[in-house]
């Protein structure tokens, strides 16, 4: 079995990108018996000019989509959407609008734990903003996901408190904007494929395929 890896460039108050983490994850439940799946989450910030105790979501939000009649429209048709893949988006919950910073760093420090809990870190998070309306930007709540998913919760408090992996996240992102990142969600698959927005799962089926064929086939030619 061939073994392809993601780095998928996300921010968790993207609705696309939990939108594509669902559609990515049936996308993987189709092909789990041909191609084996590694899946690395790269930090990317919608909103880098929020403070750290974040704004009034809703007014925001208007602000940057043109009006509250097309901010509803947009959230009426990702409801849809949501809906479709098993996301109960509930966009009238969402009161502050977090900066993701920290949030990012809590995805860092679980990936150094495994893939697994990065996974549930992230999902976590998505779930918490878009679905439970809760602030992502907040201590707390950041503590009561990183707990969930099996972190230390001492160890990750200290290190909230602290700078630790600022600067380590910040590179990053700029990393992905040289690269031309300027939207999310970004699949980048083996280093080499791109990937942009959050793609039907019968699409990435397909391109996970392909890829894994190529593979197989490049390396029966160095045999």
């Amino acid at each position: 079995m061939q073994r392809i890896t993601i780095d998928l460039v996300s921010d968790v108050v993207c609705p696309w990108c939990y939108l594509g983490k669902a559609r990515l994850d049936l996308a993987i439940a189709e092909v789990q018996d041909e191609v084996s799946i590694d899946i690395n989450w790269r930090p990317y910030r919608l909103n880098p000019d929020y403070p750290p105790e974040g704004v009034d979501q809703q007014v925001e939000l208007a602000k940057k989509l043109g009006g509250k009649e097309k901010m509803d429209q947009a959230h009426a048709s990702l409801t849809e959407l949501g809906r479709e893949v098993g996301i109960a988006f509930d966009f009238a919950a969402i009161r502050v609008g977090p900066n993701t910073l920290d949030a990012h760093r809590l995805i860092h420090w679980a990936g150094t734990e495994s893939r697994e809990a990065q996974d549930a870190v992230v999902s976590s998070l998505f779930k918490a903003n878009f679905e439970q309306g809760l602030n992502v930007g907040d201590h707390a709540v950041l503590l009561d996901i990183a707990a969930a998913a099996g972190l230390q919760r001492k160890v990750i408090e200290q290190l909230l408190k602290s700078d630790a992996d600022k600067d380590t996240i910040l590179s990053e992102i700029d990393a992905a904007q040289q690269m031309g990142v300027n939207g999310v969600p970004f699949f980048i698959i083996d280093q080499q494929y791109a990937v942009s927005g959050a793609q039907p799962p019968q699409v990435l089926a397909g391109a996970f395929r392909e890829i894994a064929a190529e593979k197989a086939k490049h390396l029966s030619g160095l045999n």
